[in-house]
């Protein structure tokens, strides 16, 4: 039976991912700040920690998780910071804040993996970074968010390549109706976004089908999922 390490699974994108990860009877290591959410989440079977992303001694205790279910097959870096909301100009826009807009989105993500290499080489596991559009793209107030989500795209790329042994993607799951991107536009009617669970079989497509490691998003891997 596969396992999976899913963070930021208490609402959202990662809750979606975990819920049909569940579904098909993968075991599942979850994670969010938030432990009443987290429990609220409902995912069956599930081992729930919850912790800052952020935080060291969280990643030890995720690795004690996944050491208790015996395997790492999918580790899913979906816990994500997005910053001040409003979103500020970079000339406005808080250090500290960007700071730790860094700390969630890059640094945690790469130290949470270097953490969890030994687990991950062994079964030959699949890598996900969630990536966003704000990546590649210059959006006003998208650049504290933005510049950590192309970092952390370099991260993965640089991933592929080192470790060949592994499949490493960055996924860009587009604009989805979740509280973050209700964040990004405080006041604002987001009910014309996909839901998450709309997105999830794209991402689903690279977990079954491992292609090369690399960028990708869920538009273009929309026209391959299967009905």
């Amino acid at each position: 039976m596969p396992t999976a390490l899913v963070t930021g699974a208490s609402k959202g994108f990662g809750r979606a991912l975990a819920q049909v990860l569940a579904e098909r009877g993968w075991r599942l290591v979850i994670d969010a700040r938030n432990g009443a959410e987290l429990v609220a989440a409902d995912i069956p079977g599930a081992v729930a920690v919850a912790g800052d992303i952020a935080d060291p001694r969280h990643w030890a205790e995720l690795a004690a998780a996944v050491d208790s279910v015996g395997r790492l097959d999918l580790l899913v870096h979906n816990a994500s910071a997005l910053g001040p909301s409003p979103l500020p100009s970079l000339a406005d826009y808080p250090l500290d804040a960007l700071r730790t807009v860094y700390e969630t989105n890059v640094v945690a993500p790469l130290a949470l993996t270097q953490v969890l290499l030994p687990r991950l080489a062994a079964s030959g596991a699949t890598v996900v970074t969630i990536s966003s559009d704000a990546a590649v793209e210059a959006y006003e107030g998208w650049g504290g968010y933005g510049s950590s989500k192309a970092a952390l795209d370099q991260l993965a790329r640089v991933l592929g390549v080192e470790r060949p042994d592994l499949r490493v993607y960055a996924f860009d799951p587009g604009d989805m109706r979740t509280d973050m991107h209700q964040r990004a536009f405080p006041g604002e009617d987001i009910s014309d976004r996909p839901m998450p669970e709309t997105v999830v079989p794209a991402l689903l497509h690279l977990i079954d089908e491992r292609p090369a490691s690399g960028r990708y998003r869920a538009a273009d891997l929309a026209a391959l999922v299967r009905p």
